[in-house]
Parts: C-alpha cells; structure tokens; sequence
C-alpha cells in the first residue's frame, strides 16, 4: 500500500513538474533548426514562423541552418536533442516521408523520432508543357499528354529536379496510374529543370509554384495541379484527380516537429501559437509567396505523413527509384 502510494506521488509530482515547465515556457531562447540554406522555402518560413514566436511568447526563436543530405543533418540533430522544448525542426515534407525510403543511411525515424505540430505551407506542383514546343503545341490536357505517351512508349521525355525529387515521384505516380512509359531527365534542381522544358529539352515538368508567372505570361501552358484541391492562382486548371486520376495528391510542405518526447504541454503550446501565426493576415501575406498556408492539428498531421509515407514508398518501389 505504501509503495502504491509513494507511485502515485512521484507521477502526481512529474505533472506537477511538467505542468510548471510548460507554464514558465519558453524560459529561455528556442532554436529552429533547419536542414537547408538561408533564402529557401524551409528556410523562409522557419524565419517569418519564428520571428511570430519571439514576438508572442518573449523569447527568441533562432534559426540555424545545418544544410545537407536533403535535410538529414538537422533532422538528426533534433531527433538526439534534449527532449525540453527548446530545439524544433522545420522541415519540408521529402525530409520526413521519403527519406527513410531513399537513403537507407538515414539515422532517424520520421515517425518514431518526432512529434509533428502542424504544417504551415503547403504547395503543390503544376503540370507544365511548353506551348512553344512543336510537339506539345496540341497538348492541352492531361488525356492529351497521355495519349501522346501512348502513341509514342517511352519515347517522351519528361523532367524533374533529380532522382528522388518530389517532381521525379508525381510524374511516375501519373505514369503509373495511366500506364505510360515516360523518359526522366534529371536537373539540378527545380529552377534547371523549368529552364529544360523552356529549351524544349523535355515535353513535360511537374513544376514547383515559380511556374504560376510563367502559365500567366503564357510561356507554359498548365495541364493539372498535382494537390487535391485546385491551385486559387489558377483556379481554372483541374486537379490531376479531377483530371481523371481520382486519390492522386501530391503536395510539397513545410511543417514543425518537436523530439517526440517533449512534454505535451509544451507542444500543445508551440501547436497553438504557430497555427495563430499561420492564421494572422500580416504574417500569412508573408507566408503565401511560399505556398498555400496550411495548418493541420497533430493527429490530422500524423496521419497525412503515414499516409504519404506508404504511397510514396510504393511509387519508389515501383520505378525503381534511386537516390542520387
């Protein structure tokens, strides 16, 4: 009876403890850390999010940028942090549901290491042709394009930002879906890719959202959205779903994690605050040249990321995909 007793205290003191921390948090500057370069969309969010946090909770919100590995590095080093609430990853969605598939060397586990909070960003692709180029001049759909691909197997090229790139894993889920052989060519990136199709090196890019100026001036014509919902910057283009390929959603994100073990009232609190930041008109103006702000809670962002961890995971299997 009195060992039962003495259990129930030291659990009713770790509340107690855990309560007081969160109510007293941020006692001290908090690091956000970020696995790519200054100027990025990771990068860029994590700043207008953190510079919101300082003002709101009366401590610094610091942005560190450990670059490498598709985000890997930062990703390491938050899931090994002290779990007190005082390191956050931002990260982009590659980071947390492809990786693990890609490199077989990555050191932690996207769903066992970390808490999610919410997403902020979210940004989906744009399937592009050049209206330019002879041989998509008459493409105007995304059954034209497939058709095209069927009157020509593996003939047709297609690019992406690199192997693995989320560009690289729509137009495969397209192909997949459509039962078409497509031809990658992989750039160094998004921007050299949109540089390819303009050259006319290639007949057809999922685009990042640098696409939307480009569809507008008429220099490349958009075929479909690759999220589920349509794009309110081209609101007249289709979905890929509506397009005829019902499920097919693939976005680019941006979204903040915490060590799993972090006290939940410290993560209620952070979830509570970035999701106001997202949701305040001065600080979303600022976040929407990044994307579509987005928020979702932590059960709702846990689902989408096992739900996009198992999809992607099956294109990779099936292309045969590997990291460069």
């Amino acid at each position: 009876m009195q060992r039962t007793l003495r259990l129930l205290a030291i659990v009713a003191g770790l509340c107690v403890t855990t309560e007081a921390l969160a109510q007293k948090y941020p006692a001290r500057p908090v690091k956000i850390m970020v696995g790519f370069s200054a100027g990025g969309p990771v990068d860029v969010v994590a700043r207008i999010v953190g510079d919101r946090l300082s003002n709101k909770l009366g401590q610094p919100f610091v942005v560190e940028n450990r670059a490498g590995a598709n985000g890997m590095i930062a990703a390491e080093g938050v899931a090994r942090a002290d779990a007190d609430g005082y390191t956050i990853l931002a990260c982009n969605s590659s980071t947390i549901t492809l990786n693990k598939t890609l490199f077989k060397d990555a050191r932690y586990d996207p769903q066992g290491d970390f808490a999610p909070l919410t997403t902020v960003i979210s940004a989906p692709l744009v399937l592009v042709v050049n209206p330019e180029n002879p041989k998509t001049a008459n493409i105007n759909t995304v059954a034209d394009l497939v058709a095209a691909a069927k009157a020509a197997p593996g003939a047709l090229a297609y690019g992406s930002g690199g192997n693995g790139n989320l560009a690289h894993l729509a137009m495969e889920l397209l192909s997949q879906k459509a039962g078409i052989k497509l031809i990658h060519v992989p750039y160094r990136g998004g921007a050299a890719s949109e540089v390819g199709i303009l050259a006319q090196e290639v007949l057809a890019v999922f685009d990042p959202l640098s696409a939307v100026p480009l569809v507008k001036a008429g220099k490349l014509r958009a075929l479909a959205v690759s999220s589920a919902e349509r794009l309110p910057a081209l609101p007249d283009v289709p979905t890929v779903a509506e397009a005829g390929y019902p499920g097919f959603d693939i976005s680019f994100w941006v979204g903040f994690f915490m060590p799993k073990a972090v006290p939940a009232p410290i993560r209620e609190t952070l979830h509570r605050e970035i999701v106001a930041a997202a949701r305040d008109p001065a600080v979303q103006e600022r976040l929407e040249s990044q994307g579509v702000v987005s928020v979702l809670s932590p059960a709702d962002y846990a689902a989408k990321i096992a739900k996009e961890t198992t999809e992607l995971a099956e294109v990779v299997a099936a292309a045969n995909i590997k990291a460069e």
